[in-house]
């Protein structure tokens, strides 16, 4: 694995830290791509441990909860090699009035290696990013961004079909609230997907068309012709207020079933980021379809993904580190 993984350009990749998908590149998001794809292989084999990360600390500081991207992060690092610190902020000085400025000192004076952080505020992580000397890896910050969860779709994606380029993919559900629409419309259209967003006008954001897509709050005319269709969950931690009239109704008009999806291509593909609320935005039935459902290979290229990303991003800080040190010069 590791001689597959240096024969490619890692100088493709040369930031120092993933906080979003807005600012990357297409060759920067294909690199990611093509690492990936080398763990998806590794992952398939026996011997799954590999010891690239042998010595390096990764810490998950995680102030929401999520089982599904904590695990997935916990697994590739460990993967690799690296010692995992998992910080429980319900329990940590953190709930004692500790500031996040201040977290950040105290855990940049551990020197680890690798921060990968979920904040509920948007715009956290990059702050955190600023006042540490590691790499950091955003695991969803508010409602801005996602982005190893919009890696992991596209690699989804490529894998089944082959490519993203050309491919009309269909969004649909709470774009309002979803930092995994954010991440994966910005990634879309970089790939030269088309995308469109489908929601109630409640749950659709102003002014989405100058992003590149098309808005639809007909699901029905939305999903006429698509390729990929990915739901979105109902976010209702992040509500305030009534912004559908009842789950029956959301279902009725926005959730993806059968007579739905038949007006997409025939052969078009679902996908959910999960956890999936059965019933509310996807049919159970449909949802368990292996031929047309990505949603257990999306879990499988979460683990691929998160460890092409710790891979390549420690490779930067020893680059970096090799550099402030003098060596080879």
């Amino acid at each position: 694995m590791s001689e597959e993984a240096n024969s490619l350009d890692f100088s493709r990749y040369p930031q120092r830290h993933l906080l979003g998908i807005a600012e990357r590149t297409s060759d920067e998001i294909s690199f990611l791509l093509d690492l990936a794809d080398r763990y998806v292989v590794q992952n398939r084999l026996p011997g799954k441990k590999l010891d690239l990360l042998s010595g390096r600390t990764v810490i998950n500081l995680f102030f929401e909860s999520s089982t599904r991207t904590r695990t997935s992060f916990e697994l590739a690092a460990k993967r690799l090699g690296a010692d995992v610190i998992n910080m429980s902020v319900s329990t940590s000085s953190i709930k004692k009035g500790e500031t996040l400025i201040d977290t950040a000192m105290t855990l940049n004076a551990m020197r680890p290696d690798v921060l990968v952080v979920r904040h509920p505020d948007s715009g956290a992580v990059q702050l955190l990013s600023e006042k540490v000397n590691c790499a950091v890896i955003n695991g969803g910050d508010g409602s801005h961004e996602h982005p190893t969860q919009a890696l992991l779709d596209a690699l989804t994606i490529r894998r089944r079909v082959g490519r993203l380029e050309g491919l009309t993919v269909a969004i649909c559900g709470d774009i309002l609230h979803s930092r995994v629409a954010r991440s994966n419309i910005h990634l879309l259209t970089v790939m030269g997907a088309h995308v469109r967003l489908i929601a109630p006008p409640t749950l659709m954001p102003s002014s989405v068309e100058r992003l590149g897509v098309e808005a639809f709050t007909d699901m029905r005319a939305g999903l006429q012709g698509v390729d990929i269709v990915m739901m979105l969950r109902l976010q209702t931690e992040r509500m305030q207020g009534n912004y559908v009239p009842s789950i029956r109704e959301y279902f009725r008009f926005y959730g993806l079933d059968q007579e739905k999806l038949s007006l997409a291509k025939p052969d078009a593909l679902v996908m959910h980021p999960g956890p999936m609320n059965r019933g509310v935005e996807i049919d159970s039935e449909l949802a368990d379809d292996l031929d047309r459902s990505l949603i257990r290979d999306q879990v499988e290229m979460g683990v691929a993904v998160r460890m092409a990303c710790l891979d390549v991003l420690t490779r930067v800080l020893r680059r970096d580190a090799e550099t402030e040190a003098g060596v080879g010069t």
